[in-house]
C-alpha cells in the first residue's frame, strides 16, 4: 500500500470535475486489498478523522474533494473477470476499473452492459456509488438495475458481502450481519421517491427494501464499495441511429410523445422487439446546434431542435422498423431529407460523436472564458414536462445568458448549461439555477436526476426534503458510519449526523 503526504502528491486527488475549489488533505492512501482499506477505516474510525473516497474523480457535484483527513484511492482494485449466463452473461469487477475497459470487454465477449454515461473515463464503482445512467436509460434504466453483488468495507473495518434478493426491509427498518458476525440495524428515511425515471437525490428508499440497492446511490456515505457483480445482456445484432432535425418545436415535441407511447407499449407487448422501440432518445436544442456547428459544416440551418435516436434491430425487422420511423418522421414535419441516418459502423460513430461534442464545446468555452458552467440535472413527471421546458426557455431568454439545453428527453431528463462570461454573469446564473430547482420540485420532480448530490448540491437536497427527512437521512448514515468518518459533507450537511 502506497502512502502520499506530501502535498504535490496528493494534489491530483484534491480536485474533481466539479472544479469546486478549496480541497485539502492531510494523507492519501492507495490500499490494493480490502483488508488495507479496512485498516486505514479503522484508525481513521479510532481517531474520528474524515475519510474520502476517491475514484476517477469524473463526478460534477464534488464528492470526491477532500475537506481535511484521509483521501483513499481505488484505482488499484482492478479485477475484471466476464462470464456467460444462460441469460446473457455477468461480469465481477473491481470498483477501479474504468468503465471504457469494461465495455470493451464485455463487447469482446459478445454481450452488453446497458449503462451509458457521457464519461466513459470513469470507474464503474463511481458509477454505482452514484447510480450513474445516461443516453441509454430511456429503455435500459441505471446501474441500479444491473448490480447483482457488492463487497463492501464498512468504517468500522467490517466486512459485507451482498446479494441481490438475499435481504429485505421489514416494518421501516433493514438488519445487515458483517463477515465477523456484527449485526446492523437501520431505520429507512420515510420520504416517498419523486414520480420521475430517474433520481439520484438522497438515500434510495422504499416498503420492502433489496439491502443492495440502500448502497448503490449513497455516494460513498455508507461503506467503501470494492467488487461489484454486474448482470450482462446478450448483444443486440445491429442499432438503427439517426440525428433528426426539425423547424418547428412542436413538432419535435410531438413525435417524442409518440416515441414514448409505442416504446412503453413495445415493452409490454409479447411482440415487442419486432415494434418501434427506443433505446436511446436525446434532444438538443437550437442553440445547441449553434454551439457545435463548426464541428458539424454540414448540418441544416436555422433548425428549432433535433432529435437522435436509436433502436435495436435484427435482419428480419430493419427495414420494417426504418419504414416505421420514417412515417413517424413525415406525420410530425420533419426535415428527412437534411437528417443524417447511419447505414453502417462510421455513420453511428458520427452520431454518437455528435453527441457526445456537445459536452466538450462547452467545456472549451468554460476554460475561454475562466468562469464556472452552472448546469442542472433536474428531471420531472411525465405530465409537466412541456411546461417545465417552457419555463427553462423563458427564464433563459430574459436572462441574456449564453446557454444550451440538452439531454434525455425520453426521461423528462435535460441538462441546461449556463455559460457565464463574467462574475456578474455568474451571479445570474446562479440565481436562475435555484428558481429552476424551486420549479422542478413545485412540479413533484428532482434536483439530481443521474449526477448524485454531493457536496455542491446539499442545501438543495434541503430545500427538496425538508429538516425532518434529512434528519432521518443522518440517522440512516450513523447506523453504518457512527463517527461520520465516511464522505463528511456528501449528500447532507455533516451538522446533520451528531
Amino acid at each position: 500500500m502506497q502512502v502520499k503526504t506530501i502535498r504535490d502528491d496528493l494534489q491530483d486527488y484534491l480536485s474533481d470535475a466539479s472544479n469546486l475549489p478549496g480541497g485539502n488533505a492531510e494523507k492519501l492512501f492507495i490500499p490494493e486489498t480490502r483488508a488495507e482499506i479496512a485498516e486505514i477505516l479503522k484508525e481513521a474510525n479510532e481517531r474520528q478523522i474524515q475519510v474520502t473516497i476517491s475514484g476517477a474523480r469524473t463526478g460534477t457535484v464534488g464528492g470526491a474533494i477532500p475537506f481535511g483527513g484521509y483521501i483513499v484511492s481505488l484505482e488499484k482494485f482492478k479485477k475484471l473477470e466476464i462470464s456467460r449466463t444462460k441469460t446473457g452473461g455477468k461480469a465481477v469487477v473491481g470498483c477501479g476499473v474504468l468503465l471504457t475497459d469494461v465495455q470493451k470487454a464485455v463487447d469482446a465477449k459478445g454481450l452488453f452492459y446497458p449503462p451509458d454515461p457521457t464519461e466513459w473515463s470513469c470507474q464503474i464503482g463511481g458509477t454505482v456509488a452514484t447510480n450513474a445512467s445516461g443516453a441509454r436509460s430511456f429503455k435500459y434504466g441505471s446501474t441500479r438495475a444491473y448490480v447483482e453483488g457488492l463487497e463492501v468495507v464498512l468504517p468500522s473495518g467490517d466486512f459485507l458481502k451482498i446479494k441481490r434478493g438475499e435481504v429485505f426491509s421489514e416494518n421501516g427498518f433493514i438488519v445487515l450481519k458483517t463477515e465477523e458476525g456484527n449485526l446492523i440495524r437501520a431505520k429507512l428515511p420515510t420520504y416517498d421517491q419523486p414520480d420521475v425515471r430517474k433520481n439520484t437525490s438522497g438515500y434510495f428508499t422504499g416498503e420492502k427494501l433489496d439491502a443492495i440497492d440502500l448502497f448503490i446511490g449513497s455516494e460513498g456515505t455508507l461503506g467503501v464499495i470494492t467488487e461489484i457483480e454486474l448482470k450482462l445482456l446478450p448483444k443486440t445484432e445491429d442499432v438503427l441511429s439517426g440525428i433528426v432535425f426539425f423547424r418547428e418545436n412542436d413538432d419535435l415535441l410531438n413525435l417524442v410523445d409518440e416515441v414514448k407511447a409505442l416504446s412503453f407499449d413495445a415493452r409490454n407487448s409479447e411482440a415487442g422487439d419486432k415494434n418501434l422501440d427506443a433505446s436511446v432518445l436525446e434532444y438538443f436544442d437550437e442553440k445547441s446546434l449553434e454551439f457545435i456547428k463548426e464541428k458539424f459544416p454540414d448540418m441544416p440551418e436555422n433548425m428549432a431542435g433535433a432529435i437522435f435516436f436509436e433502436q435495436e434491430t435484427k435482419d428480419e425487422n430493419e427495414n420494417a422498423l426504418f419504414e416505421e420511423w420514417n412515417g413517424l418522421f413525415e406525420k410530425h414535419n420533419a426535415e428527412i431529407e437534411q437528417s443524417w441516418f447511419a447505414v453502417n459502423q462510421r455513420d453511428l460513430e458520427k452520431m454518437r460523436e455528435f453527441r457526445h461534442a456537445l459536452p466538450v464545446s462547452v467545456n472549451e468555452r468554460i476554460v475561454r472564458y475562466k468562469q464556472r458552467k452552472v448546469g442542472t440535472d433536474m428531471a420531472v413527471p411525465d405530465d409537466k414536462f412541456a411546461s417545465f421546458l417552457k419555463f427553462y426557455k423563458r427564464k433563459l431568454m430574459e436572462s441574456g445568458l449564453d446557454y444550451v439545453i440538452f439531454g434525455h428527453i425520453g426521461d423528462n431528463h435535460l441538462h441546461v448549461n449556463m455559460i457565464p462570461k463574467n462574475e456578474e454573469e455568474m451571479t445570474k446564473a446562479r440565481y436562475l439555477y435555484g428558481r429552476f430547482i424551486a420549479q422542478s420540485i413545485m412540479l413533484g420532480g428532482t434536483i439530481s436526476a443521474e449526477h448524485g448530490i454531493g457536496k455542491l448540491k446539499s442545501k438543495y437536497l434541503y430545500v427538496m426534503y425538508g429538516e425532518r427527512y434529512l434528519n432521518e437521512m443522518a440517522e440512516l448514515k450513523k447506523a453504518f458510519d457512527v463517527n461520520n468518518i465516511l464522505g463528511r459533507g456528501n449528500i447532507f450537511d455533516a451538522k446533520f449526523v451528531v
